[in-house]
């Protein structure tokens, strides 16, 4: 009896989808000379190339938008005045970061 339960439950695992949780990770840099790098990732170490990335005045509304290059990285002219980027994977996985968090 124990072996066929076993043997059940080790095909179950075989056929039954697993969803791996992975954490979108984003950070941003004023590199001092106007400009701010983006560099992208998740927590399972896969690449953001493609992801959607915005940045957005105080009020919410875009003033660039882009997606994170074959390196995971965006590169930007700082904006005047406040402003947050959103690293946006999709739903659940999105990342915020205000303009003021983002330093040398």
């Amino acid at each position: 009896m124990r072996h066929r339960l076993r043997s059940a439950l080790a095909v179950t695992a075989l056929f039954c989808p697993v969803a791996f949780a992975h954490t979108p990770l984003c950070s941003c840099y004023d590199l001092g000379d106007g400009t701010v790098l983006c560099e992208g990732g998740f927590s399972d170490g896969s690449s953001a190339a493609g992801v959607a990335i915005r940045v957005l005045d105080d009020s919410g509304n875009p003033i660039l938008e882009g997606e994170m290059s074959e390196q995971s990285e965006f590169e930007f002219d700082k904006p005047d005045g406040d402003y947050k980027v959103v690293f946006d994977a999709g739903p659940g996985h999105e990342v915020e970061i205000a303009g003021e968090d983002i330093v040398e």
